[in-house]
């Protein structure tokens, strides 16, 4: 089965991104506004109840964090990819390097740059376009991560929370 790793933000900064994901993400309905910390892997299922555990280990040793949401940016010219920018806080940093260490081996594809997209697979004209008009934008969001999301992957492409791990020892 295939999974992932992300934080959702408040329902407050999900109603900012979906404002602008209904229209320029085609990936909207398959899942809510998020910050990837581990793109997806496949695990079995006896594999992912070790995994969990490696998981809670790691939330028991992470306190919550501020989340600061910035501005608008772009991954052009590798790819027509809009995202709302995530600081990249040192406690953020740490909880995505730890996704990569003890159980999880593999490395990311890309250097780690939180974001939340907004927009994605646009052709090279609207992706210019969309990306002037939001850079114009006042966006300044702060808020308190105090947990993040094991997810699976449904057969419609669609992803679902299979458990979620509170920050800070004593939180379960």
């Amino acid at each position: 089965m295939k999974y992932g790793i992300a934080l959702f933000p408040s329902k407050k900064l999900q109603d900012l991104a979906n404002s602008y994901r209904m229209r320029y993400d085609p990936h909207y309905a398959l899942i809510p506004p998020h910050l990837t910390l581990k793109n997806a892997f496949e695990a079995t299922d006896d594999q992912i109840k070790d995994i969990a555990d490696q998981l809670q280990a790691i939330a028991d040793g992470v306190k919550p964090f501020s989340l600061n949401i910035s501005k608008v940016s772009s991954f052009s010219p590798v790819n027509n990819v809009i995202y709302l920018k995530a600081e990249p806080t040192d406690e953020l940093v740490s909880l995505h390097t730890k996704m990569h260490d003890g159980i999880f081996t593999d490395q990311p594809e890309y250097a780690f740059v939180p974001h939340i997209t907004i927009g994605q697979k646009l052709s090279d004209d609207e992706h210019s376009d969309v990306l002037n008009q939001l850079k114009m934008l006042d966006i300044s969001h702060e808020e308190t991560i105090d947990r993040f999301h094991l997810l699976y992957q449904l057969d419609n492409g669609s992803w679902t929370v299979y458990e979620t791990f509170r920050l800070g020892k004593g939180n379960a």
